[in-house]
């Protein structure tokens, strides 16, 4: 039995049912604080609350077993004070500590209030002065009709919810329509509330980064009212203006103003009503049909399942004290209660009549989402009570059985992963054709194109190319010590490598430049050997800082449900890396530079030609793999290091020494200083430019 209280002297309009849990319910019943004057139509969407919790408390099976629902619901009036004043009192009485929810070994600044989730405000105005109050007891909060942005904010409302979008959605719909019928210029009208001053807000920052013009934007003061001079002021800037569209953004009691000076004036205008007044009851208004066309913005209905039964019932000899109450203001006359509804909708009641389709299933799913959520935390309790502890550090509890502990997966890249196959087979691949590339130049050692790719420094660069495929093999796998070493090891490597091809292309340009000042300069550089120690030995240095300082070394990174292993690459580590990956691609940006410029020399063996090939590819990988590789995270990060090793390795011994193989084997007419000349006489004589024999 619903136990409800009515004191006029005070104006507490209340509603009460005993219950194991307590929700509480903060409506807007009347729209006026003065009770002593005739209220006009109650609200209904408190009686939604009603309804619903009895129907959980009477559902077979029972979806709260052992336990029932009560409720306790205050009229708020609409009115901020009032507002407030119904949420300190729920906040007042406090529960049985046996009942509490919270353990009494947990010591709480504030004791726990016996209400513990509030189902209200309708106006985001009130909605934000109850949150910032019950945040304080850590109460929810759910309304069903406050769409503030503001609301959204999580440091500020903590503990508000809602089952309502907020206005973001709603303002970008609003621009959405200005844009489809190309509207150039509106006006705003707003107000000093927290639904009018942000929903404003938000329509002004569209409408200024879609360069759409805004006439102007009235911002409606508290004091608003019928004969005060804003609304006579109004009225005559809604006139003049030279808007296509009027946006009015406020509560229907400011919209009912307008309106009516509207009409009164004689005039119309194109309009878009917001959330607030476009289904309201507006359109009772006498000449509302002269102001113009009005597009309105309402959420999606949908009927609260059994409601429409249940209102009707309470006049069939069902009824409660909200009820009573209004019917004491219509001299208990069944037909008073049926106030025109026919006009509305046939053969309902007044009380459905005036019940917002949009609030009561917001409201019927804000009990229900209550309720799913107590039925969740019971099964948990009743699931951890049985055998409670703490899971090891490598073990979680499974959500689908908490009284028990899993291991965690352990996760790294997997020899048996089809991308570690793919990668071990092709490394295996490289390795091969390395070896045999080395002993094909090893066996044609004294030979002209042996001496064109370096001479002995190929040896250096075939060997600095083997040992970088060699640890692609080192990502693969759990990290170990060792294993961590590969990316510090493959910059001392390729460095090698590098500067072997650019001692090279120097000995080209040496040989064939026949241009005096380009010549000198180069010959300066011509060093082999130095150049090849310079540039390795200052990778060396960067690389051997970083094992020093910061040794790489592999960690565990603990996850829900997994435990991924990978080698430490912390902020100062991701440092030295990029370091590494810049110095090496500087010095392969140098090649590309050297290469271009001698590919138009008489060079036989297209030696500049194909290690530019190989740079440009060089250089593409590891641009579009350093920011990959800095911001990905999982097991296939070390997967993408091993292959933008193999690639870059690949592209050098695929263009700069696989060709010379080819010639060694099967062109062994142009490996002889006969042909060399011979070439070059001819090269010159197509420039008509003098041989010496």
């Amino acid at each position: 039995m619903s136990v409800f209280h009515s004191s006029f002297e005070n104006n507490d309009l209340h509603a009460y049912l005993p219950g194991d849990i307590m929700i509480g319910g903060l409506f807007p019943i009347h729209l006026q604080t003065n009770r002593t004057i005739s209220p006009g139509p109650v609200s209904c969407e408190n009686q939604v609350m009603i309804y619903t919790i009895q129907e959980i408390n009477q559902h077979t099976p029972r979806l709260l077993p052992n336990l029932t629902l009560g409720y306790n619901i205050y009229d708020t009036c609409g009115d901020v004070s009032l507002a407030i004043r119904a949420a300190l009192q729920l906040l007042k009485n406090q529960s049985d500590p046996q009942r509490c929810l919270i353990p009494a070994s947990i010591n709480s600044s504030l004791p726990e209030p016996e209400t513990k989730v509030v189902i209200g405000e309708r106006f985001s105005e009130m909605s934000i002065a109850v949150a910032r109050i019950l945040a304080l007891s850590s109460v929810t909060q759910i309304s069903y009709a406050s769409t503030s942005e503001q609301l959204s904010i999580k440091y500020k409302f903590p503990t508000f919810l809602r089952t309502v979008s907020s206005d973001k959605h709603q303002t970008k719909a609003i621009y959405e329509l200005v844009k489809n019928f190309s509207w150039q210029s509106v006006a705003i009208v707003g107000s000093t509330d927290e639904y009018g001053k942000y929903g404003t807000d938000s329509l002004k920052q569209l409408f200024h980064e879609n360069n759409v013009c805004v006439d102007f934007v009235e911002i409606l003061p508290d004091t608003f009212n019928k004969n005060c001079s804003t609304a006579r002021n109004l009225i005559e800037k809604i006139n003049s203006s030279k808007a296509e569209v009027i946006i009015v953004f406020t509560k229907e009691a400011n919209v009912r103003i307008i309106l009516e000076g509207v009409i009164e004036k004689h005039f119309n205008r194109t309009w878009i009503a917001s959330d607030t007044w476009s289904i309201s009851g507006i359109s009772e208004i006498t000449g509302i049909e002269s102001i113009g066309p009005v597009f309105g913005f309402i959420y999606r209905q949908k009927k609260v399942p059994g409601f429409q039964d249940y209102v009707t019932s309470m006049f069939n000899g069902t009824t409660n004290g909200i009820l009573s109450y209004y019917q004491a203001f219509t001299n208990n006359s069944k037909d008073d209660m049926k106030c025109n509804c026919e006009n509305k909708t046939s053969n309902l009641t007044c009380l459905y009549c005036y019940t917002d389709q949009d609030e009561s299933y917001n409201i019927y799913l804000a009990v229900h989402v209550i309720a799913e959520g107590l039925r969740s935390l019971l099964n948990c309790s009743n699931q951890s009570s049985t055998s409670c502890k703490s899971c090891e550090k490598y073990q979680y509890s499974p959500k689908a059985n908490r009284s028990t502990c899993e291991n965690k997966a352990e996760e790294f890249l997997e020899w048996s992963d089809p991308f570690s196959i793919i990668l071990t087979t092709v490394a295996g691949f490289a390795i091969i054709v390395t070896v045999v590339i080395a002993t094909i130049i090893g066996i044609n050692c004294g030979t002209p194109i042996v001496k064109a790719i370096g001479g002995c420094l190929c040896f250096v660069e075939v060997a600095s190319l083997l040992l970088s495929f060699c640890i692609t093999f080192t990502f693969i796998g759990r990290p170990t010590e060792n294993s961590c070493l590969g990316i510090p090891l493959f910059g001392i490597s390729f460095s090698f490598c590098i500067s072997c091809i650019l001692a090279n292309l120097i000995q080209i340009l040496v040989g064939f430049s026949f241009d005096p000042r380009v010549g000198s300069k180069i010959k300066r550089l011509n060093h082999p050997v130095a150049v090849v120690i310079i540039i390795s030995g200052v990778q060396i240095g960067i690389s051997l800082a970083w094992l020093i300082v910061l040794p790489h070394s592999p960690v565990e990174e603990s996850k829900t449900t997994t435990i991924l292993y990978h080698c430490d690459m912390s902020e100062p580590s991701k440092k030295f890396f990029a370091a590494t990956v810049v110095y090496n691609s500087f010095w392969g940006l140098v090649c590309f530079i050297f290469a271009f410029k001698g590919r138009q020399l008489p060079d036989i063996y297209k030696n500049a030609s194909l290690i530019t090939v190989s740079m440009v590819l060089f250089l593409i990988i590891w641009i579009v793999f350093l920011p990959i590789f800095l911001t990905l995270k999982g097991k296939y990060k070390p997967a993408i290091s091993s292959a933008a090793i193999l690639i870059s390795c690949l592209s050098i011994l695929g263009c700069h020494l696989a060709p010379k193989c080819y010639i060694m084997l099967f062109r062994k007419e142009i490996n002889n200083q006969n042909a060399i000349s011979e070439y070059i006489r001819k090269h010159y004589e197509r420039k008509n430019l003098p041989v010496i024999s």
